[in-house]
């Protein structure tokens, strides 16, 4: 545990220093630990927590967790199914302890209908390769409709338990359907193309529930499918030891998102921000996990159903909150390490990565930029303790609880990293046509690192903060946020960012639950 003091974070300028932590990243996290690399579908990508800004939706918060990087629309016959064998987890920190409070823990199991054709002696059957029925199978095409699930030949039904308290050993309950009080829900499955589903919007939209949560008098919505990647980054050019301009450069948008023509997995949930706080705090923190048996053998008989045999206690494996500090913060060494840890623990296991970060001294090497001096506790302060900034001239607690407040006084005593968001600062989320996607840096304070929406842009948020804007002199004049007159604030040196060349489009998102796009389809009809 850290025992030193640390400056409060009280100025414009230096609150911005705080992206650094809370971003710490030029990307989201696709394969950012050799192990994940090994299983894609359980490794977490990205995690979006917002107030919802869907008109007459302000009072929820919306968590989204993404799975399985990288899909590639046409990517059959099998697509992309869930792990039967794993815990998909949320979990949410709501009294500032660095401990989930509350888990929503998804787990799914596949149903293989083996359709088949009668095509063999005497008209037997013979099961199909594919996983939808073509012409003349024994099912009628996919929805939607009546069933929206009749032509498939592989369903996949999921659960949803809520835990209150540890996530081993807490109190466990079900979501229900609010018709019908069923505990099992159905994920549609991935856009096969348009000659399978022609409206797959609609057909998805059937799939979202609208639910009951233990103890919450409030119903819910929720969704788990295929949707369009919503992250934005130049992917390749950044990992090429950051092969882009010299920064900062005006135009953000190249033409550079290599995950344009991308999908992903989405576990949604759209809930009363009041069934996710606790008592008078406001600042809620989270994060999303992954979890698998200890023991996996493989059978020399394998079937469709069971072609290994798992057992043993469940094993995290995979874990984001910011988007990014696994994959370029976190050393070679210990990310795996990293993936199967807790908050709570970061403080002992990772503060060195901190306060002695490599990225700066790699981008001096790249652009000549000197690297602040370290050790950085002023990092590692917003690292794991959330923001704590001067607004309008009184301290506020931005994204920081008030638990941590009170315990770290003048010294990093308690915090961990994860995703924060204040669930009543601003007092209104930002609507949709007035959305920056700089977040914090264009005086939009409902944006990122106050949570995370899919519009919000971290790539070029973490460059323009790595390049200068994060220090309290700015030298080189980058675009930043000034709140010490108070909200929403001032924009100093508007358009000087630096970035990667590839800027979100807010007509690429939807304006609703569960905001990401239909994802992109297979193949479409000619």
């Amino acid at each position: 545990m850290l025992n030193r003091t640390h400056p409060i974070i009280g100025t414009a300028a230096t609150l911005a220093v705080t992206l650094a932590a809370g971003s710490a990243a030029f990307a989201s996290s696709h394969r950012e630990a050799p192990f994940i690399t090994e299983k894609p579908k359980v490794d977490g990508t990205d995690f979006y927590m917002f107030r919802s800004y869907e008109s007459g939706r302000e009072d929820f918060v919306t968590l989204i967790a993404n799975y399985q990087p990288l899909q590639d629309a046409y990517g059959g016959p099998n697509y992309f199914t869930m792990d039967e064998d794993a815990r998909y987890e949320i979990h949410v920190d709501n009294d500032g302890d660095t401990v989930e409070d509350l888990t929503f823990r998804f787990e799914f199991d596949n149903e293989y209908r083996n359709a088949s054709l009668p095509v063999g002696p005497d008209n037997s059957p013979v099961t199909i390769p594919l996983a939808n029925v073509g012409p003349g199978g024994n099912a009628s095409p996919v929805g939607p409709g009546v069933d929206d699930n009749a032509g498939l030949n592989v369903i996949e039904n999921y659960t949803v338990t809520l835990i209150e308290g540890d996530r081993k050993q807490g109190m466990a309950s079900p979501v229900t359907q609010m018709s019908t009080g069923d505990t099992t829900f159905r994920k549609p499955v991935d856009n096969i193309g348009t000659k399978t589903i022609p409206d797959y919007s609609a057909y998805a939209n059937n799939h979202i529930y609208t639910v009951n949560v233990p103890g919450c008098d409030t119903p819910a919505q929720l969704f788990v499918g295929q949707r369009q990647e919503g992250f934005v980054v130049n992917l390749g050019q950044v990992f090429d030891r950051v092969n882009l301009p010299a920064p900062p450069v005006g135009n953000r948008d190249r033409g550079g998102n290599i995950l344009g023509d991308k999908n992903i997995t989405s576990l949604a949930l759209e809930i009363d921000r009041n069934c996710l706080t606790a008592g008078n705090e406001p600042v809620i923190g989270a994060w999303t996990t992954a979890s698998l048996p200890q023991a996996e053998v493989q059978r020399p008989n394998p079937t469709v159903d069971t072609p290994a045999v798992s057992g043993g206690a469940f094993t995290q494996v995979s874990r984001l909150g910011s988007p990014l500090v696994n994959e370029v913060v976190i050393g070679l060494d210990q990310k795996d390490a990293f993936n199967n840890s807790e908050p709570k623990d970061d403080l002992t296991n990772f503060a060195n990565f901190v306060l002695y970060p490599t990225l700066p001294v790699l981008i001096n090497a790249l652009f000549e930029v000197p690297p602040p001096a370290t050790p950085r506790f002023d990092l590692v302060a917003a690292f794991v303790t959330g923001i704590r900034t001067n607004v309008g001239g009184n301290m506020t607690n931005f994204t920081q609880p008030q638990a941590i407040t009170d315990a770290n006084a003048d010294e990093i005593t308690m915090g961990g990293e994860m995703l924060r968001l204040n669930t009543a600062f601003p007092t209104d989320p930002t609507p949709v046509g007035m959305q920056e996607d700089l977040g914090f840096l264009a005086c939009d304070l409902a944006g990122f690192p106050n949570g995370r929406r899919p519009v919000d842009d971290v790539v070029d948020i973490a460059l323009t903060v790595a390049e200068g804007a994060i220090t309290a002199e700015n030298p080189n004049n980058l675009q930043t946020c000034d709140v010490s007159g108070g909200v929403p604030g001032t924009t100093l040196n508007g358009g000087n960012v630096v970035n990667d060349g590839a800027q979100p489009n807010p007509g690429s998102y939807l304006t609703q639950f569960p905001y990401l796009d239909t994802p992109i389809p297979g193949a479409t009809t000619p």
